[in-house]
């Protein structure tokens, strides 16, 4: 495929199951990305997506399911035969090779001729801001440089899928934010399919078509980001996605409804809520000088063009992200105005419940 033909393979899992002696890693994964697409399989450690990308690869074989990529059932077949590209989190660059040997090490790998190979590499330098550096070795470049060959090393298979492994978790943060735009505006321009395997919500947000939340080797939810944060499906998912997360708040039967445990006189939800947890993003709560949910001030981290509060509200604890710096003393009262109740989940299961018919904001 030539890169600039923007067309990107569709993906597609059907109960993918990993299993390591008695250790079941991959729970029945089932899993579409549309062609051109850039999913993100986000989650904490432990929880799969690294060794669901590997299955994805060929890497790892699957002890049960199908994996299709571009409409080919590929799961017996190697790496080499799949049609991806992939970048790793080390880069894998080899130190004793320039840029340009290490770029073009998989094209010489497959016998690929050498007038097509320079072609490739002319193209792909270009692209990626390497022309002046094709001489030099990995030694001899920043971590953004590096991370830039092995992106160049992946693109110039000129592959409709490519896999991520964490590729940006050696860099600092400025730079991970410089490569994240770099990253996904290619990956746009070329129409590449691209799995991205991330433990980092911000990478998982700001980049994605698809984010495919995990735990446990099980997927938690598969949306849109805007969908993920708007509805989350589970309490995990609610209080994973956020900075500051969603708080979770246990609530309990009240003489007006249902309350924040441990403050009973002030109801929050409509009393068939109780036994509920209800979930609050930091910025739909905001101080009032009126007749608010009274509350205590914990602390308050200042961090320049807002300030979010941790405040204790009978046992439970609600945080508020406000405009500006707001100087609060630890152990200051406070009163909280909160909006109609927008989440609910089951306690118990932690799974998304509908939300009560009348659910008044607190004034």
């Amino acid at each position: 495929m030539n890169p600039t033909d923007g067309r990107g393979a569709a993906i597609r899992l059907d109960a993918v199951r990993k299993q390591f002696g008695d250790t079941v890693a991959l729970h029945d994964i089932t899993l579409d990305a549309a062609p051109g697409s850039l999913v993100v399989l986000l989650g904490p450690s432990g929880c799969g997506k690294s060794t669901l990308l590997r299955v994805l690869a060929g890497l790892e074989e699957a002890t049960g399911g199908t994996v299709h990529l571009g409409g080919r059932d590929v799961t017996g077949l190697p790496p080499a035969a799949r049609g991806i590209s992939m970048v790793f989190q080390s880069y894998a660059l080899f130190p004793h090779l320039t840029v340009a040997e290490n770029i073009l090490f998989g094209l010489r790998a497959r016998k690929v001729a050498r007038a097509e190979r320079d072609a490739r590499l002319a193209r792909t330098a270009a692209m990626m801001g390497l022309d002046k550096l094709l001489e030099r070795r990995p030694g001899q470049l920043s971590g953004g440089q590096q991370q830039r060959v092995a992106l160049a090393r992946a693109i110039v298979a000129e592959a409709p899928v490519c896999l991520m492994d964490e590729p940006l978790s050696n860099l600092d943060a400025k730079l991970r934010a410089e490569m994240r735009h770099e990253i996904r505006s290619l990956q746009q321009r070329l129409g590449l399919t691209m799995v991205y395997v991330t433990h980092d919500q911000v990478e998982a947000m700001s980049m994605a078509d698809q984010v495919v939340l995990m735990r446990d080797g099980r997927i938690e939810q598969d949306a849109t980001p805007a969908e993920l944060y708007a509805r989350p499906a589970t309490a995990f998912a609610a209080g994973f996605i956020g900075t500051p997360p969603m708080a979770l708040l246990r609530l309990e039967a009240g003489p007006g409804g249902a309350c924040i445990a441990g403050a009973p006189e002030h109801a929050v939800a409509p009393a068939e809520a109780a036994g509920a947890l209800l979930g609050l993003r930091p910025e739909d709560v905001a101080p009032t000088n009126g007749h608010g949910l009274p509350a205590t001030v914990t602390s308050a981290e200042f961090l320049g063009a807002e300030t979010v509060l941790r405040c204790a509200v009978g046992s439970e604890v609600v945080q508020a992200r406000i405009p500006g710096h707001q100087v609060m003393t630890p152990g200051s009262p406070i009163r909280l105005r909160l909006p109609p109740p927008a989440h609910l989940f089951d306690h118990a299961t932690g799974r998304r419940l509908p939300l009560p018919v009348h659910a008044p904001a607190l004034a």
